[in-house]
């Protein structure tokens, strides 16, 4: 099978002639694979999609998915931003594939995305990540919300997609996502989380403006790039964090009331494309897996093992019939702390679980941290382990 026909055979819950395998991670273990792979940084620019090194890595390691990205496509105008600043496709902490992703760097030091959220770059033991600043925590009304530079449908431009994809192909196929963004998490990092909760309880008009604002865009968007890159697209992605470790941010009402129409107009302009929608949430998700498959969801990434009831083997007895996943191997303790012997052992018993019959994609729990070890990496990825799920 060619990567493309592996993965879109395990989404048709057909066992494929080996389990599927994605990668995503933090920019301090790819270039950790560079140098472990003699991947020699390539020249980029602004014509450029992806980065050729890092694509090379994934090709070392076997994996059948790529991305695109919507901030891959989009150059705001410079008059949104403040002068004395730049734009920066390359050297963006939370880049975690390939793909560019904008940035408009501030003399400050401050970066800001698409969306005009602000991030300011923060170490750690092991490496670095962009610390969100709330832009309109001190919005009071909807007037003030409309006075936001929220992008606009021609700040994108689509019309390299097929290059694109033709270019990550080269001499194969591979399974291709868009990812379109998020409504609850986009809007909380503009407000702020915790002035967010408190809206979506006491004045629930504001975070409604917004997630709509957000959706109107990531509609628009997926109708373009849809119809610009044809069935060259197999999947479309988005994602919202709507859970910890032990429970759901928010009431399931609050959720039917304020999240629900926005993920089902999403999903509904990805449906009339037929198209398949994998939808990502981190922790205690299993009370919204029905309601989620109810509105459209086809894969449930990235499946976080450690948290509450989100065991492998009830998801795959319970929604498996249903609903794919994609995720699984755990980054909090096992990649990081455990021993290669280990880590290979679960990857083994995520497939024979999760990929029997197929409905699987074998990949961490989120992006792959600093803090865990190329040897790590490397098990994970042994092709010896993946043989028929």
């Amino acid at each position: 099978m060619t990567p493309r026909e592996r993965v879109n055979a395990a989404l048709r819950h057909i066992t494929p002639d080996r389990s599927p395998v994605d990668f995503l991670a933090v920019p301090e273990i790819w270039r950790g694979l560079q140098k472990t792979f003699s991947c020699p940084a390539q020249p980029l620019d602004d014509a450029t999609y992806f980065d050729p090194a890092w694509e090379s890595i994934l090709r070392q390691l076997g994996v059948d998915c790529r991305v695109l990205s919507y901030d891959q496509f989009c150059t705001p105008p410079r008059a949104v931003f403040s002068a004395g600043g730049a734009p920066e496709w390359w050297d963006v902490q939370s880049r975690s594939t390939p793909s560019r992703m904008w940035r408009w760097k501030g003399s400050d030091g401050l970066a800001y995305d698409i969306f005009g959220r602000c991030f300011k770059t923060q170490q750690n033991a092991s490496g670095s990540y962009e610390e969100n600043i709330p832009v309109l925590a001190t919005a009071q009304s909807i007037g003030d919300l409309r006075a936001h530079s929220w992008p606009q449908p021609d700040w994108w431009d689509f019309s390299g997609v097929k290059t694109a994809i033709e270019d990550m192909n080269g001499d194969s196929e591979y399974h291709i996502r868009y990812r379109a963004g998020s409504v609850f998490e986009i809007a909380w990092q503009l407000r702020g989380m915790d002035t967010f909760l408190m809206d979506m309880a006491m004045q629930p008009d504001i975070p409604r403006y917004m997630m709509e604002r957000l959706t109107d865009i990531y509609c628009e968007n997926i109708h373009q790039v849809l119809g610009s890159a044809g069935d060259q697209i197999d999947m479309v992605y988005f994602y919202d964090d709507v859970a910890s470790s032990t429970s759901l941010l928010m009431s399931m009402q609050m959720w039917d009331d304020l999240i629900r129409p926005c993920h089902e107009r999403l999903i509904g302009a990805v449906k009339k494309h037929g198209k398949k929608v994998m939808y990502h949430s981190d922790g205690a998700l299993r009370p919204l897996i029905e309601r989620l498959i109810d509105i459209g969801v086809d894969v449930l990434n990235p499946l976080q093992p450690s948290a509450r009831d989100m065991e492998p083997e009830g998801l795959k007895r319970d929604f498996g019939d249903r609903l794919c996943f994609h995720g699984g191997i755990d980054i909090v303790e096992l990649l990081p702390r455990g021993t290669k012997e280990r880590v290979k052992s679960e990857a083994k018993r995520m497939m024979s679980i999760l990929g029997r019959g197929g409905g699987y994609i074998l990949a961490s729990s989120h992006h792959i941290q600093a803090d865990t070890s190329l040897a790590n990496v490397l098990a994970m990825y042994d092709p010896a382990i993946r043989g028929t799920a």
